[in-house]
């Protein structure tokens, strides 16, 4: 049936859905499209439903829509819309990790553009072509993929394709270990979205892309700073705006390390909200932030539910759920996911690579399995020194982490005169950096070392700063400890432990069984028995393990 044939009460509604279309009120367009029988509708129509059902968040509806706007287009002989039309069905099948169908798309995409003169529908393919030469390692290859792409934009007269064509040589520069290259491209690129250079659909492509790319280059200051730009923007933008759960996930994460979590978990719960319906993985990220914030905050059940429904959502939990059994006392448990992870994400790098081994390095610590925390401590390290290498930058949040493992190893070695200055420049990398959980946690073992080095004065400055940002964040079993060993620090006992109990701890911390150690303090194993029941009751905790992991924490073991 052509819009001809139709009767004026369709042929009205379907003006009104061609103007809503037009001025991308893409709810009201979807519902007007949405009453029509499909028979009223040209490819152009089907195409632009396909556009408002995915900007409302129906991705399955908008591949349906557009698979049809690809068949009026392919029966009529128009290759480069039909092109188009496959191509964005590649895309959307890869990020549904389809990825049969998505290549199956793809080459009826270059099958129609092939014989085509040149035209912006063509930039697309060249993007393909950089990304996977890219991945192969075939950076020269994939640098001119990259800027075929641009110059065909340039002629094609298209900003929005020129700006996707900048990021992608960025991310070829990032990949060949020019970073500071390619941050530079990438600040280019995202400019062109703030100053409204570009359509709606590619400010949002644009913002996306560069926050995955910040973020992944541990560049958080420029995370922070895009997040924010990006957020303003779809703020402004009307209700449909599919890009801003994508952007959220990225605010989320920033928020959670600069320790504003309140903020972290409201923007989390709206970030699900918009992306479960169809990004099942990036809301798995979301889902997993929450856990780690309600893991410091003491609330061990819901970040155990958290950690599950991560796993649930495609996620790999850890470290955080590793973290969560050491907090439950289980550190055998922990150390063996914990291995696990680290040696199944071998090819992992970045974040996700350094938070790993920071977590093992915590891990071995509590157990007392110092040679294995330097094994993780000195590859975190390297981490640090090979991207600094490609950076340019000794400021990052790799080095800030590779300094407090560093530090916390040396000075469960004993080697004061390492692990000062170490913690001491990690502190102030995390302090400039804006991360105050971390921060504190490293003036905690800073204040260990401060008064093994007899500055009993320096190690009270340490533990009141870190109490105090631990409250102001609402870590309350970190405040807790805090607070503990100040009391230590003041001439009472951490805890609230006897002399004796703090003597039964540290055996049991060093691994003695209860006849060990009633045969070296010359007492019955009963009375240590009831020494243990009265230490886990005091320090909150149910087993050995935990026990020995708050003794080494103390500054006990």
């Amino acid at each position: 049936m052509s819009e001809r044939t139709i009767d004026g009460a369709a042929a009205d509604t379907l003006r009104q859905a061609r103007d809503a279309a037009a001025h991308e009120a893409w709810g009201e367009a979807y519902r007007l499209l949405g009453v029509l029988d499909p028979g009223c509708l040209t490819p152009d129509d089907h195409a632009a439903f396909a556009d408002a059902a995915w900007w409302t968040s129906r991705v399955e509806e908008s591949i349906v829509q557009r698979m049809r706007a690809y068949s009026g287009y392919a029966e009529a002989g128009a290759h480069r819309q039909a092109g188009l039309m496959a191509w964005l069905l590649f895309y959307e099948h890869q990020l549904a990790g389809h990825t049969a169908v998505a290549a199956g798309w793809l080459r009826r995409a270059r099958r129609h553009l092939r014989g085509e003169p040149e035209c912006v529908e063509q930039c697309y393919l060249a993007w393909v072509d950089a990304e996977a030469a890219q991945q192969r390692g075939a950076f020269d290859e994939a640098m001119a993929a990259a800027r075929r792409m641009a110059a065909i934009a340039r002629r094609c007269g298209s900003p929005d394709l020129l700006a996707v064509s900048v990021q992608a040589q960025a991310g070829v520069l990032v990949a060949q270990g020019r970073v500071t290259d390619g941050l530079s491209l990438l600040d280019d690129a995202m400019c062109s979205a703030m100053a409204g250079e570009l359509s709606s659909f590619f400010t949002g492509w644009v913002y996306c892309l560069g926050l995955q790319q910040s973020m992944a280059c541990v560049d958080l200051e420029r995370a922070a700073e895009w997040t924010d730009a990006a957020m303003r923007w779809c703020a402004a933008m009307p209700q449909e705006n599919n890009f801003r759960g994508l952007c959220r996930v990225h605010r989320v994460e920033v928020l959670e390390l600069r320790g504003s979590w309140s903020e972290a978990l409201a923007e989390a719960g709206r970030t699900c909200a918009e992306l479960l319906p169809y990004e099942r993985r990036m809301a798995a990220e979301a889902v997993y932030l929450v856990g780690q914030i309600q893991r410091r905050r003491g609330e061990l059940t819901a970040a155990e539910e958290s950690y599950d429904r991560t796993h649930e959502l495609g996620r790999d939990p850890q470290p955080g759920l590793a973290l969560l059994r050491l907090a439950q006392g289980k550190a055998d448990a922990s150390a063996t996911a914990l291995a696990l992870a680290v040696a199944s994400g071998a090819e992992a790098g970045g974040l996700e690579r350094c938070r790993l081994l920071a977590a093992q390095v915590e891990v071995c610590l509590a157990l007392g399995r110092t040679d294995e925390a330097r094994v993780a401590a000195e590859e975190l390290q390297s981490l640090a020194h090979d991207w600094q290498r490609r950076c340019g930058s000794a400021a990052t949040l790799l080095h800030a982490s590779a300094g407090a493992a560093c530090g916390a190893v040396a000075f469960a070695a004993h080697d004061l005169d390492r692990a000062l200055p170490l913690l001491r420049r990690a502190l102030s990398l995390w302090l400039e950096l804006r991360v105050p959980y971390e921060a504190a946690q490293v003036r905690m073992t800073l204040a260990a070392a401060d008064r093994a080095a007899g500055d009993g004065e320096g190690a009270r400055m340490e533990l009141r700063a870190a109490q105090q940002t631990f409250r102001q964040l609402g870590a309350v079993p970190d405040a807790r400890r805090a607070t503990a060993l100040l009391a230590d620090v003041h001439g009472r006992q951490p805890g609230g432990l006897t002399e004796r109990e703090i003597q039964v701890l540290r055996l049991v911390a060093a691994g003695r069984t209860n006849r060990a150690v009633a045969a070296e303090l010359v007492i019955s194993e009963h009375t240590v028995a009831r020494h243990l029941n009265n230490i886990f009751a005091k320090l909150d905790v149910s087993s050995r393990a935990a026990a020995t992991a708050y003794a080494y924490r103390h500054g006990l073991a």
